[in-house]
């Protein structure tokens, strides 16, 4: 028995796959499933595997997380720029549910596909950097030094100095954020990631993704750069993408027949490749 993964919707077509489009999520050959002008990419997938508890249960696997978001992105990918992709982890128990998804929802489909297409996700993030090593040289003071008025003068004008750090490097990302927003048809902030998910020490200050038109991915690239230039040393800025424009497939999956939308594979919680 197998149940019905959906990559991504768009319109119908006469070429609706691409002829190299990879395997997906259980090393299934992609296909289609059309109905009402519209096509959803899906996989046939095992549903031992892939049923609501057994799906949960792979989620706490590292490995195969990994392995299975990375052949979503990639079937994503494949398809184009023209395609609204969905959430990781969105199973139905057979195609015929998928049609009738297509079709309950067709005009919202639509309105959604008119917005991404010929455009791309860039993923920009922002993270202080700490330019004042001295603060913390001076916080903890060498080993021998007695905790006298002058010592706790001097931690207290580190934390002074950090605290006006991360202020101002906080409102510099505020300003990137901002700039980006005015060259992106849309633009949305997700909450920046710890330091263990990203493994940089310095807090990162900004998780933006921006829906950008192919014809001014250039000039928003240059723009990344130019901000870079603008508020480093006290900032670093990192451009990823183009992405599929998970952040703005605005679509609605009804209710999956088997797993639901079990979570979210794209740029914004970890880059995919």
């Amino acid at each position: 028995m197998t149940y019905t993964w959906l990559y991504a919707v768009a319109r119908a077509g006469p070429d609706p796959l691409p002829p190299d489009v990879p395997d997906g999520v259980a090393d299934e050959g992609p296909r289609t499933v059309t109905a009402d002008g519209l096509l959803a990419v899906v996989g046939s997938v095992p549903a031992p595997d892939f049923e609501a508890d057994a799906l949960q249960r792979h989620l706490g696997e590292p490995q195969w997380l990994e392995r299975t978001a990375r052949a979503h992105h990639r079937v994503v990918t494949a398809v184009g720029s023209r395609a609204l992709p969905v959430r990781y982890g969105t199973v139905y128990r057979d195609d015929d549910r998928v049609r009738a998804l297509l079709t309950a929802h067709a005009d919202g489909f639509r309105t959604a596909l008119a917005g991404i297409t010929d455009r791309t996700e860039w993923g920009v993030k922002a993270y202080q950097e700490r330019t004042d090593p001295d603060a913390a040289a001076e916080g903890d003071g060498p080993p021998d030094d007695r905790p006298g008025t002058a010592y706790l003068l001097r931690r207290r004008s580190a934390r002074d100095r950090a605290d006006h750090a991360l202020t101002d490097a906080a409102e510099r990302a505020r300003q990137v954020h901002r700039a980006l927003a005015g060259l992106a048809d849309r633009s949305t902030e997700h909450p920046p990631q710890p330091p263990e998910a990203t493994g940089v020490r310095e807090p990162m200050l900004l998780n933006g993704a921006y829906l950008v038109h192919r014809s001014r991915a250039a000039e928003f690239a240059r723009e990344v750069t130019g901000l870079q230039r603008l508020h480093g040393p006290a900032l670093r800025v990192e451009l990823t993408g183009p992405w599929p424009p998970y952040s703005f497939a605005d679509l609605p999956t009804g209710e999956a027949g088997a797993a639901g939308a079990a979570g979210a594979a794209g740029p914004t919680g970890g880059d995919a490749e």
